[in-house]
Order: C-alpha cells, then structure tokens, then sequence
C-alpha cells in the first residue's frame, strides 16, 4: 500500500525531516484562503507516476492564476487517474539534489540504506551511481554517516544529512514500512536541506498493528477502483488499463519504470502486476514461481493482451526454475489453441502463434547473475524454431520490442 505525497510529508513532518511549508487544495476556490506565500508550486496527487511531464505540476505566482491551474489540473487524467487533492507548496530554489532510500532487501532479511548524488536516477546505470549500507546489526547513526561518507559529503552537510536517514529509518521502523524514499533531498545555497517529495510502500500485512494506517487503508479500499481491477486481478498487486501490452516485474519500481517507459515509447500497457510478495488476501502461502504462473495464464486469458513484457531484476527466489516455468506455459497454451496459420512478425525472425487471440509474444528482460541460467535455457529455447519468446538484455530494447509487437498484432 502506497500514500499520496501530502500524506508522506505529513508523516516527514511529524518526524523532524524538513519539508516545505504546505497546504492541500480540494478545491480551485480553497487558494483564496492560501495560508503560504506565493511563489508556489502545485501538484496533482494522484498514485501513477510521470505527473510533471503530463502536466500535473504547476508553477504560480500569484493567486488568479492559482485558481486556473488548479482547475486544469482537477481535470486532468494522468493515466486515467483524476485528483481528489492538490498540494500547494512553496516554491523552493536547490542548488543540489540527492536521492535517499531505506529499502527492505527480502533477500538478506535486512534494512539496506541508499543514497546518490543523483536524482534523476537512470536505474539501468544505478548500480555503478548508488551507494549502500546494509544495516547488519541494530541500528545506530554509524550506518546513516558511513552513508554520507560514501557518497562523498563532508561537514555540515554530511551531518545534516545523515540527520535526515536517522529519521527515514525511524520512519521506517515505527510505521512497518517496505520502503521510505526522498527524491530529491534538496540543498540551498545555505547548506539547508529538504525533502521535496516522497514515496512510502506499507508493509500490508502490518496494518493492522497502526490504527491510523487502517483508517487510511479503509478509504483507500472504498475508492472505486473497478477501472483498475477486474474479478482477476482483485487480490493481487496489480493494476489494469485498456492496452495491449501485460506487464510482469518483482517490484512496484520496475513495475512503473517499465509502464512508464513503454507509454513513453507510443505503446498502451494492459494488465500489470507486481510479482515480488504475495497480496495480503491470500490465504496460502506463495512462491514466486507459483504467482509468476498464475499472472501467465490470468494475462493469456485477457483476450485484450497482444504481447507481455516481463522485466525482472535482481535476486529472485527459485530463479532456475523461471525459465521452465515460462516454456511450459508457452507449450500448454499452444496445445490449447490451433495456430491458424503461423506466421512471421518481422522481428528477428520470431514467430507469434498470436493469430486467433491464441499465445501472446512474450518479450522477457532478466537483469542478474541469479538470472544467467534462466536466460540460457529461454536462449537456447528461441533458437528451436516457432517459439514466441524474445529475449533482451536492455529495459528500452525490450520495451521498444513490445511496442512494436503490438502493433504489427493490431495491424493484423
């Protein structure tokens, strides 16, 4: 479970992480009772990514225009997604910006601290760009200084900080959460730093546990979200939108780094569910695997789904039986439906049983020595013939592949 910004600065305020003086806008009339001083910044607070470049971030200077900002944006569908709520905040001038995280690693079991000099993050290249600290032991401000330090602050800012992740992991502990982001943390000219804006994942299982959070979950819950979900897709982490294109990865970030790049590249993204931890309502216990079989057959039953892309990073549980998994699949559906009359898509001599609406093309990206075996049993099995499997090595390749796909499938 996931809070809109305004949520997660109210909880960086209470705190002590700094944050810029604020007020929520429910409605355009509401800044005429502004209580910050203009210049301000405001912004939709919807859950889908890619607002500022759809046009949900706004910079006013003055409150007429205020008024007629906020009514463009209250009326602006980003993904399909209309704002209940605004943030209006003042406007900030940075003369840096850092990216902060507390994640939990479910592969060690442990808290891991990050932290680049960066921003705007290109995940492909984080690995060289990020610096971690796996919190090996009880934690203590070592760990948030020995942060600092390795990349590369010094002084005051290294101390404030190192302030900040003291709070993140605090945050993190107090309210069970998965993950605490701040991106960016910026820094003024006056060594001053803040947190421009946010991102919590609650661990859905510990809800429980926080009265205030079951409240927030409740309403959540109310919401109408049959645009999202269907009957399938109702207990898992997932959503759906009227595209053409299935979305797998173990992770709500890879998850929405390929759903945004995949709009970015002209492609409609249909079903998309992350398979990275079973969804609070099931009432056995899941492996990976066994989720990664179900999220197969629930986007191959989607007459709608012309190709699924399947991005997985990292370390993944069981991950050599992935590639066994995914030829069965492709075996069982080929069985179940006759190919009328198999075809070329003109994509590096791939075939597509896809005619009919029978086995959808399935583009698979795997980033990750845990990976390697999965990704020579899926190469050796492309290379036997009239398989529907593309394997790529990079997340834009991939998502360039299944764009194009889908639209040879719609052409036909």
């Amino acid at each position: 479970m996931e809070l809109l910004e305004y949520q997660v600065k109210e909880w960086f305020g209470k705190i002590g992480i700094p944050v810029l003086p604020s007020q929520t806008i429910d409605h355009p009339t509401d800044l005429k009772r502004l209580q910050i001083n203009y210049p301000i910044v405001l912004k939709s607070q919807i859950y889908a990514g890619g607002r500022a470049k759809a046009g949900g971030v706004r910079f006013v200077e003055t409150t007429i225009d205020a008024i007629a900002a906020a009514q463009n944006i209250f009326n602006l569908s980003i993904y399909g997604e209309l704002p209940e709520v605004l943030l209006a905040e003042t406007k900030y001038n940075i003369e840096q910006e850092f990216y902060l995280a507390i994640v939990l690693d479910t592969a060690v079991c442990r808290p891991i601290l990050l932290g680049c000099n960066e921003a705007d993050i290109d995940w492909d290249e984080a690995g060289e760009k990020m610096q971690h600290v796996v919190v090996e032991q009880r934690f203590s401000p070592f760990y948030a200084r020995r942060l600092a330090l390795k990349m590369g602050l010094q002084g005051t800012l290294m101390q404030s900080v190192s302030n900040v992740i003291e709070k993140m992991y605090q945050l993190f502990i107090e309210k069970d959460l998965d993950l605490v982001e701040i991106n960016p943390l910026g820094v003024n000219s006056s060594g001053q730093v803040v947190a421009l804006n946010g991102n919590v994942s609650i661990n859905e299982r510990a809800i429980r546990r926080h009265p205030d959070i079951a409240v927030m979950a409740r309403k959540l819950a109310s919401r109408d979200i049959s645009k999202r979900t269907n009957g399938k897709i109702g207990n898992w982490d997932g959503t759906q939108m009227r595209g053409k294109i299935g979305i797998l990865g173990n992770g709500a970030g890879s998850v929405m780094a390929t759903l945004d790049l995949v709009v970015s590249n002209g492609g409609k993204p249909g079903v998309c569910l992350n398979l990275r931890h079973a969804f609070l309502t099931d009432t056995v216990p899941t492996t990976f695997n066994s989720r990664l079989q179900q999220a197969l057959q629930i986007l191959a039953a989607d007459k709608s789904i012309q190709v699924i892309l399947i991005n997985f990073l990292g370390s993944i549980p069981q991950a050599g039986e992935i590639a066994e998994l995914i030829a069965n699949f492709i075996h069982k559906q080929s069985n179940q439906f006759s190919p009328q009359g198999v075809s070329s898509n003109g994509t590096n001599g791939i075939k597509s049983f896809r005619e009919g609406f029978s086995v959808p093309n399935l583009v698979i990206r795997l980033a990750g020595s845990d990976l390697d075996i999965a990704k020579k049993y899926l190469s050796d099995l492309t290379i036997e013939g009239e398989s529907p499997i593309l394997l790529v090595e990079s997340l834009d390749d991939a998502v360039a592949q299944a764009v194009k796909l889908s639209k040879i499938s719609v052409k036909k």
